[in-house]
């Protein structure tokens, strides 16, 4: 049978094919989600699984496998080669002989001990060995043989992507090790999300609070969310403006680092910072960024500007593009991809978006923005995916693997944002880039987990402005 039948059939061998002696093998390696999936499929969450930090103070000192999933890798030999389709479990016999760890393959034989003409069931000894000869787990199985031939297509099963949105938590905010917490300013965190977000903040050690808000309303909402104020400045203000005002005098003043959006709404907070005499401006256009870990995506996808800028000129374009490109080399990109999106990627001038990218990258080759890999216009799709760009011809160090992709406007760059978190279970953090102070902005719908994964990034930017 040629190589190719083996992998389109799969192909039972019968009782009186097989003869006492004969044997099949299987050989598998273990990866984390072999584990993730066994332990999703049969709801065994036992630390020694899948606790790493359990693990390394049990007997093992490491995560080991499931004891049945090298059970079932012999229950996969017998159903799909030896015997195969058409065999029905009898009677199992297994002793575990040792722990299997993350990175070992094991090898599975099984071999013909007995057969019993009479009821055509066939005894086999089962062994399992690792990549260095020891015996993992051996035993024995009892089935009843199929008597028939039988030959099918191999069925294709679906792809399964292990999401482990923990995981993906864990590793932004493990750019922050090593650095001391930052004094942050929370603007009226007066509901259960925006107050959870900068307790969890403080609790991760990235920040030292002053909560800023009507201090009785946030000593009840703590009561009721069973939360501890403990560590916590407090300022006693009457209401949300009064919050953002006091806020942003304190960042003007040095007292504080950064800030934090609470349940107040996104344009009574930015009016402090862009008050002419007592804000936060700098020289740069003040841009929001929005950093996003998408499980498809193989790197951190910024999107800018999807929250302040509703539609930038190209002068505009030139600070958001920038401000962009400077928070990418602060969290550890050298030369990031800068996609300047349009709806299509050929210049056309009755699209103003393809103009502005067109000169946007031309800017870049002057040196007039500097520190990034620009090209545009590019279309969404020959931004994020190789195949795409090829197929349609473009040859570009950016398409395909794009860090930053520039919006043409603040409803197009929203809906990207919101689609990637709610359709492809992203996970998003924001700031607001080119004040004084880095500035976390997010919904007020979103999540505690949200509002401290974009505190860790402004701690990266308050630590680099200290330098």
């Amino acid at each position: 049978m040629s190589q190719i039948e083996t992998h389109a059939f799969i192909e039972n061998r019968t009782y009186d094919e097989i003869e006492v002696g004969d044997s099949a093998k299987l050989v598998r390696t273990l990866r984390n989600e072999d584990i993730q999936l066994f332990a999703i499929m049969s709801g065994d969450v036992n630390p020694a699984h899948v606790d790493p930090e359990y693990a390394h103070s049990s007997m093992f000192r490491e995560v080991i496998a499931h004891g049945m999933w090298g059970g079932a890798l012999i229950s996969t030999v017998l159903g799909t080669q030896f015997p195969g389709p058409g065999t029905i479990y009898i009677d199992q016999s297994l002793h575990f002989s040792r722990p299997v760890t993350l990175g070992d393959t094991i090898t599975i034989t099984l071999t013909c001990q007995k057969k019993f003409d009479h009821n055509h069931h066939i005894v086999f000894d089962c062994l399992c060995t690792n990549q260095d000869g020891f015996k993992v787990i051996v035993g024995s199985a009892e089935v009843l043989a199929p008597i028939e031939k039988i030959r099918r297509p191999r069925m294709a099963l679906p792809v399964f992507t292990i999401n482990d949105r923990q995981a993906r938590y864990d590793h932004l905010l493990a750019m922050t090790r090593g650095l001391s917490p930052i004094s942050m300013a929370v603007v009226h965190p007066c509901d259960a999300e925006s107050l959870k977000g900068a307790l969890m903040a403080r609790d991760a050690g990235l920040a030292v609070l002053t909560l800023i808000g009507p201090k009785e309303k946030l000593n009840r909402l703590s009561e009721d969310l069973g939360l501890s104020l403990a560590a916590c400045n407090i300022i006693d203000v009457p209401h949300s403006h009064a919050a953002a005002e006091v806020a942003v005098q304190l960042a003007r003043n040095g007292e504080v680092e950064a800030l934090m959006k609470g349940s107040l709404h996104t344009d009574e907070l930015m009016a402090e910072v862009i008050n002419q005499s007592t804000g936060l401006r700098t020289h740069r256009r003040i841009s929001h960024v929005f950093l996003m870990d998408v499980p498809t995506y193989p790197r951190p996808l910024m999107i800018t500007d999807a929250a302040i800028n509703i539609e930038p000129t190209l002068e505009e374009k030139v600070d958001i593009v920038q401000n962009a490109i400077d928070l990418a080399r602060m969290i550890g990109i050298p030369e990031p991809k800068v996609a300047i999106l349009a709806a299509v990627e050929l210049v056309n001038p009755k699209m103003r978006a393809t103009l502005d990218a067109a000169a946007l990258c031309k800017m870049a080759d002057r040196g007039q923005i500097t520190g990034g890999l620009l090209d545009g216009p590019l279309a969404f799709d020959n931004a994020v995916s190789i195949v795409a760009a090829k197929t349609k011809g473009i040859r570009s160090a950016v398409a395909g693997q794009a860090d930053i992709l520039v919006v043409p406007d603040i409803e197009s760059g929203n809906m990207l944002a919101k689609q990637l978190e709610y359709l492809a279970d992203a996970l998003s953090s924001g700031i607001v880039l080119g004040a004084r102070v880095p500035i976390v902005l997010t919904s007020r719908a979103d999540s505690a987990e949200t509002r401290t994964a974009s505190t860790a990034i402004a701690m990266v930017m308050a630590h680099a402005k200290r330098k």
